[in-house]
């Protein structure tokens, strides 16, 4: 499946979400008649350099980015003539820094108040495994106040899309594998199945890229922002993160503490859980989710968790048909359940898919809401942001649960919760157990020592990203580093939900006004 989770399977409909918020601008640019334009060589800043990795070369430190017009990616349609497109080139592997290189792709939409231009601000909404440069266009109405002083810049980091995306498998082997393969196994033979397909999914990622596979890591995605940073000729670095896009920005605090400019953080990631502890914040996270959106149907939310339950148990020995001729297996429908339990504006989808499969025995809509979640077109084209996403997360977590642990899980998690549990239980084993590429570390290291205040925004009702895992990414950047701005609502995500939230966001990023630490919005 696919807004963050190192447990993988519950990860990315934020990315899905914030792609519908708006369509892409119009307007002019301030382009040479060619339609082209080169920036200036960037501004000297402190290098783009780790410890422990050499210093990186002049060619890649000095290279000027060719800014032209943005092409149409397939199904999709070009951003207005305001956005325009670069590919930075950055070393394979960082140890390597004069050896291979790949192309990062980028996209930029001025600031329009060039008189008052603060810089450059770089985005990541998450996944792992989000394209910027396919989000942002779609996203920037949500970020118009900060667009007036500063370039929107959005990117697809390494192993993404045009970053020389990770590609997996087929349309057809996609289909098959969400049809055949049942997620939460409950006979021997499916529990083999469940764990082939973890293993050709891998196999089939190192067939057909196993080349960037070992280095497609948040570590080097970060120093990836880094080496952009430089480029782009800003001395230090403005972020927006949401979701993973905020493991994404705490990886880069850490490696770069003294290159951190105004930093935001919404929809945070857990930088204290490795793999089993993602999935059992989003085991609480998600059912906290779906009891407060029983309760709002005005249900109790203990006779809705176990109505809910009863019908995937029901979904999962007799699927439901629909229209298409596909059906409604249990796996596809914990996914649609789960799609619209991002947003509290989606809640009435899922009171209608729930109503048409209990009411009707029919699963066209929590199929549809499922096909969304998995990146599926009408016409039965699957995106590969899935296949991005395990690649990355696997390349960062070292944690291999086998299956025998993740069954062990399962008493918990159906406690934590009935519907989302075993699901979250089965995935720690299906995610990276037998992944061709060893992970980094068991969980990142997020302590920033010296940066400048960064703010972090978590939403009590976040169900991808619970609200704990936002205090404690706080803690983890270091006093006076880590601001909480607490948002007391439903979502995955708060700014542009929250007209408190996004006044303080606005704030910090065009007047430096940094807020008190443990701040609340409602």
């Amino acid at each position: 499946m696919v807004a963050h989770a190192r447990a993988g399977a519950l990860a990315g409909a934020a990315l899905l979400l914030t792609g519908l918020l708006a369509g892409c601008g119009g307007g002019t640019d301030d382009k040479p008649a060619n339609g082209t334009d080169h920036d200036a060589a960037p501004s000297a800043g402190r290098p783009s350099t780790t410890p422990g990795t050499p210093r990186l070369p002049a060619a890649l430190t000095s290279q000027r980015l060719d800014w032209k017009g943005c092409e149409a990616r397939a199904g999709e349609r070009a951003p207005g003539s305001d956005w325009r497109c670069s590919t930075v080139r950055v070393p394979l592997d960082y140890a390597k820094p004069d050896g291979e290189t790949i192309g990062i792709a980028l996209i930029r939409k001025k600031a329009g108040n060039t008189s008052r231009r603060l810089g450059s601000m770089l985005f990541n909404f998450g996944g792992p495994g989000g394209s910027g440069v396919s989000i942002l266009p779609r996203a920037a109405g949500s970020y118009g106040n900060l667009n007036s002083r500063y370039d929107l810049v959005g990117f697809d980091p390494r192993g993404v899309a045009g970053s020389e995306g990770v590609s997996c498998r087929t349309d057809k082997e996609q289909e098959n594998a969400y049809r055949k393969v049942d997620m939460t196994p409950d006979t021997a033979a499916e529990e083999v199945a469940f764990l082939k397909d973890g293993a050709d999914f891998g196999a089939g990622c190192e067939r057909r890229s196993g080349k960037v596979l070992p280095y497609v890591g948040t570590t080097n995605a970060a120093r990836d922002m880094d080496l952009i940073r430089e480029v782009l000729g800003d001395k230090k670095l403005t972020y927006f993160g949401v979701s993973y896009g905020t493991e994404l920005g705490g990886t880069y605090a850490h490696l770069f503490p003294g290159n951190i400019g105004r930093t935001v953080l919404d929809a945070v990631v857990d930088p204290t859980a490795d793999t089993i502890g993602h999935a059992r914040n989003q085991a609480t996270g998600f059912q906290r989710a779906l009891e407060n959106y029983l309760k709002d149907r005005g249900q109790d939310p203990k006779a809705g968790t176990r109505r809910i339950a009863r019908l995937l148990e029901r979904i999962d020995k007799k699927p439901l048909p629909t229209t298409s001729g596909r059906e409604l297996n249990d796996s596809l429908a914990v996914t649609g359940i789960v799609m619209p339990l991002y947003s509290k504006s989606n809640w009435p989808y899922l009171t209608q898919a729930l109503d048409e499969a209990e009411k009707s025995g029919t699963g066209n809509m929590l199929l549809q809401l499922a096909d969304s979640y998995n990146g599926r077109d009408e016409k039965g084209h699957y995106d590969t942001q899935n296949h991005s996403q395990r690649a990355i997360s696997c390349a960062d977590s070292s944690l291999r649960p086998t299956a025998d642990e993740a069954k062990a899980l399962l008493p918990e998690f159906r406690k934590l919760s009935p519907v989302f549990g075993p699901f979250l239980a089965w995935d720690t084993a299906g995610w990276c157990s037998q992944w061709p590429v060893k992970g980094e570390h068991e969980n990142p290291e997020a302590s920033a020592p010296g940066a400048g205040p960064i703010l972090v925004v978590g939403t009590t009702g976040d169900p991808a990203t619970p609200y704990e895992g936002a205090r404690k990414m706080a803690d983890e950047l270091g006093k006076g580093v880590g601001i909480m701005l607490t948002n007391k609502g439903e979502g995955h995500g708060a700014y542009g939900g929250n007209s408190c939230v996004t006044s303080t966001v606005d704030a910090y990023f065009l007047d430096g006004m940094v807020p008190e630490d443990g701040k609340t919005c409602s």
